[in-house]
């Protein structure tokens, strides 16, 4: 079935509740396993048909936040889903405490009752209005930076429009597209650190009204973090300051040199990889996504048939328009056991590395699709960021289909990206660290905390206030993820590292590294993250020597390749 032919009706609030409990019911009065086995289905069917709605209307908004069906649709999830956590923690506790808890085990894994021990830790009748008022926040912020119109040229342009001239190679024009781009964060910076200041007070209410000292240590358990703690992620921190800033950091300086700029650059010309431009991408978006199935066609059988389900069901929309979301992600519409992708292309180099990114979550869910239960398809977030990332440099025999003569500066900057972006997302960890570690701070103080953390993990960039927004601190908000998933980030900076050892073991032997690829990937959600790694003989980030070794094999190979030509 089309994404476009999937029913969509509101379902009774209270209809729901009343299913919900009478499984709870169920459960706990089952005589045998067999009883409690016929519940659990029941309740992973019903479980499954509300993730479906949600995610129907969630994406239709997100193509659309002008349309107000949809706007008053997610208005009613916003409130409905922290109301029904309340019947889902009844439904956990039930589990865990019934009588079968061990056959459930045996048979599902133990992964799921790990995960559930954790989700008790996340939740009580008591913060509903907080989670309510939440999700309401995430909505303002999310249609505020979808509604923005940049005057640029004489013409009106969405964010997401503004990438292309962001990294235009005429200086006087990229320039201007930051200091345009910049100066709507300005306009609009009273609402958006007013919306930020709300988000840390509730967060941190909520955390101490569950019995925590604040929000991180909540944060994490919201973020399922089941393997590793707040410990193993500063000393992730250390070794990217240690090993990868200086690695970045020469990077730059080489593209300083060919851009004729003195070191360390603005955050304009820090854009610019080549004098000549960076790499685009050739062809329509229907061209691009074309190149992508014949990518996929030729990886393995089993990409070949998730990319044809992805076309002929219409379960991408990555075009830019107004009125749209920003940004890009996959999710999934359980009831018809399919992924959707949801992206803006804009011109650049990111529109190739959507099909590839975005694409390597949905292929893991679309081949794990079947798991139960249902939250066993997906890892734990830094888990699902190896498949994506991953992906990217799977793709790097296609690179002439996508990029054409631009190719090679592909390659060379895909690299190159992958180790300076490190550096970005460890500081935006750093930076909620501090926040919430100190809730009371004014938005004057955090903005100069993000100033303090870009010299430490960004010192390519001058902070000298030829673009006021981002050299006085303040480029943290255009990072959604900041606002909607705090702690989030560092999932990406985890799985970075690691498809650095795939794009490392491409080097050498693609067909054995796809092998390792497809042996982490079959796993789905069934273990921890390190345990992900340790069955796909995968080195984890939070050994030194992971992040050491391919910082020393991307550095070197990035030194020896030819840019001969490429100005």
């Amino acid at each position: 079935m089309k994404f476009s032919e999937m029913p969509y009706e509101r379902p009774c609030l209270e209809e729901l509740k009343k299913q919900m409990a009478e499984k709870i019911g169920a459960l706990k009065e089952a005589g045998s396993y067999e009883e409690a086995k016929a519940v659990f289905m029941e309740m992973e069917a019903l479980s499954k048909h509300i993730q479906t709605k949600h995610n129907i209307a969630k994406i239709r908004y997100d193509i659309d936040t002008r349309n107000r069906f949809y706007e008053e649709e997610m208005d009613f999830w916003n409130k409905a889903m922290p109301e029904l956590q309340e019947y889902q923690q009844q439904w956990t506790k039930a589990l865990l405490e019934g009588a079968f808890c061990k056959e459930f085990e045996a048979e599902f894994g133990s992964v799921m009752f790990l995960n559930a021990r954790i989700s008790l830790k996340t939740f009580s009748p008591e913060i509903i209005p907080e989670l309510q008022k939440e999700s309401e926040l995430k909505k303002e912020y999310t249609k505020l930076i979808a509604s923005a119109k940049i005057s640029f040229e004489g013409k009106e342009y969405t964010i997401s429009q503004m990438p292309p001239f962001k990294t235009d190679s005429d200086d006087a024009r990229r320039l201007a597209a930051w200091k345009a781009e910049g100066q709507w964060y300005k306009d609009n910076q009273e609402r958006l650190d007013g919306i930020y200041d709300e988000l840390v007070a509730l967060r941190d209410r909520m955390g101490r009204k569950l019995g925590y000292e604040g929000y991180t240590e909540l944060g994490y358990y919201r973020m399922e973090r089941n393997c590793y703690d707040k410990k193993d992620v500063e000393k992730f921190r250390e070794s990217v300051v240690k090993y990868l800033v200086p690695v970045a950091s020469e990077v730059y300086k080489k593209q300083a040199k060919r851009l004729s700029k003195d070191y360390p650059m603005s955050f304009a010309d820090n854009a610019l990889a080549f004098r000549s431009g960076n790499a685009r991408p050739v062809g329509t978006p229907d061209d691009i996504l074309k190149q992508g199935g014949k990518f996929y066609d030729a990886l393995s059988p089993e990409t070949s048939a998730f990319f044809r389900t992805m076309l002929e069901g219409e379960l991408l929309d990555v075009l830019s328009t107004e009125g749209k979301a920003g940004g890009g992600y996959c999710t999934s519409i359980p009831d018809y056991g399919v992924p959707f992708i949801f992206a803006n292309f804009n011109g650049t180099q990111h529109d190739v590395e959507v099909v590839t990114h975005e694409a390597g979550h949905a292929f893991a869910a679309w081949l794990n699709r079947d798991r139960v239960p249902m939250e066993t398809i997906w890892p734990s977030l830094e888990g699902c960021e190896v498949h994506s990332m991953s992906m990217e440099f799977f793709a790097w025999p296609f690179a002439e289909g996508f990029f054409g003569n631009d190719a090679r500066k592909f390659l060379y900057t895909h690299l190159s990206d992958a180790l300076t972006f490190i550096p970005y997302g460890t500081m935006v960890d750093h930076f909620q660290h501090v926040v919430y570690e100190k809730p009371e701070m004014t938005p004057a103080m955090r903005h100069g905390v993000w100033k303090e953390l870009l010299g430490i993990y960004m010192p390519w960039m001058r902070l000298d206030g030829d673009i006021p927004f981002y050299a006085q601190g303040e480029g943290w908000q255009r990072q959604h993820h900041i606002y909607t998933r705090p702690f989030y980030y560092i999932d990406y900076c985890l799985a970075q590292t690691v498809s650095l050892q795939f794009w490392a073991m491409i080097q050498k032997d693609p067909k054995d590294a796809w092998e390792h690829y497809m042996a982490y990937t079959r796993q789905g959600g069934s273990r921890v993250f390190t345990d992900l790694l340790k069955n796909a003989d995968l080195a984890s980030p939070f050994e030194e020597r992971c992040l050491k070794d391919v910082c020393a094999q991307a550095g070197k190979w990035l030194d020896g390749y030819d840019l001969a030509g490429l100005v």
